[in-house]
C-alpha cells in the first residue's frame, strides 16, 4: 500500500513518540470476510494481507505492506524485538513502515505491530508480522565471514571518524583497534591514543535507528562516543558505509561476549 512517508529521526534528535501513516486515496481495498465489528455495528478498520517484505540482513530495509479495509486512512506501526525468553522490546524510533536492520537486530526475531484507524480515529485490532519467516536474524554469507576472520585473527582494525565537539564540522579521521581483550582508538593525524582499554561488562555500543552510518561507543567509564563510516568505504556507497558500521559493531561485541565467558 502506498503510504505518504515521515523522515527518520537519528540519535541526536529527541524521538518522538509513536507516528501515523497515512494511506493514499488510491490504494488498493478488497473484501473482508472475517470483519471485525464496533459497538453500533460498523466494521472496524483493517489490514488485509499484512506482510513484510525485503532482506532481512543488516543494512537492507524492511517494508510492513498490506491492503487497508473497512475505511482504514491511518496506520500506527512499532517494530519491536523479541528474545528466546519471551520479552519484547519496542525499538525506539522504529514508528514508521520502512525500517532498517541493524547489528542490534543479529539472534532476535524482528516483527512489527501495526494499529488501523479511519478518519473518525476508530481503531481496529493489532496486526503483527515477524521478519524472516520468523526466524531470527542473521548476518548474510559475506558479513559472517568477514566477522569470522577477524576474531580468528584475534585483530581487526577499521577506519572511522569520531565526533570530537557538538559540531558536524568536527568529526575526525581515527583507527578503530579491536582485540581480543580490548580495545585503543587512534587519532590519524595526531598519532594519539585517546583510548586504551579492556573490554568490560559496562561498555556499550549503540545504534541510532534509520538508515545512518553512526553509532556511539560508551566506554566502561561513561563517555559517549559517537562514530561515523560515512565515506569510509572504497568503492563508496552509502549500503557499504552502513554494513561498515554493523560490521564493526557485532565484531566488537563478539570479542566483548568472548571476554565476558571466560
Amino acid at each position: 500500500m502506498d503510504i505518504v512517508a515521515a523522515t527518520h529521526s537519528n540519535y541526536f534528535e529527541e524521538n518522538p513518540g509513536p507516528r501515523e501513516a497515512r494511506l493514499d486515496d488510491d490504494s488498493q481495498f478488497y473484501r473482508n470476510d472475517n470483519q471485525e465489528y464496533s459497538a453500533d455495528g460498523d466494521p472496524l478498520p483493517g489490514i488485509e494481507g499484512f506482510q513484510i517484505v525485503g532482506d532481512p540482513r543488516p543494512g537492507s530495509t524492511l517494508r510492513a505492506c498490506g491492503f487497508p479495509t473497512n475505511g482504514t486512512t491511518l496506520c500506527n506501526f512499532q517494530w519491536v524485538r523479541c528474545h528466546e525468553d519471551g520479552t519484547r522490546y519496542s525499538i525506539e524510533g522504529a514508528t514508521m513502515y520502512d525500517y532498517v536492520v541493524t547489528a542490534d537486530d543479529v539472534g532476535t526475531l524482528l516483527a512489527v505491530d501495526c494499529t488501523p484507524m479511519d478518519d473518525s480515529g476508530r481503531q481496529g485490532d493489532l496486526v503483527r508480522e515477524f521478519a524472516n519467516n520468523e526466524n531470527k536474524i542473521t548476518c548474510d554469507q559475506e558479513m559472517q565471514n568477514d566477522i569470522n576472520i577477524c576474531i580468528s585473527r584475534g585483530r581487526a582494525d577499521f577506519d572511522v571518524f569520531v565526533l570530537q565537539g557538538y559540531s558536524p564540522e568536527e568529526w575526525e579521521h581515527a583507527t578503530l583497534v579491536l582485540r581480543r581483550t580490548g580495545y585503543q582508538i587512534n587519532f590519524s593525524q595526531k598519532d594519539e591514543v585517546v583510548i586504551d582499554e579492556k573490554y568490560s561488562s559496562d561498555l556499550q555500543t549503540k545504534i541510532p535507528n534509520g538508515r545512518t552510518t553512526q553509532f556511539v561507543l560508551v566506554s566502561s567509564g561513561g563517555v559517549n562516543l559517537p562514530f561515523n563510516t560515512q565515506g569510509i568505504t572504497e568503492p563508496n556507497s552509502e549500503d557499504n558505509d552502513v554494513r561498515l558500521r554493523d560490521l564493526i559493531v557485532l565484531v566488537m561485541r563478539t570479542f566483548q561476549n568472548k571476554v565476558s565467558l571466560v
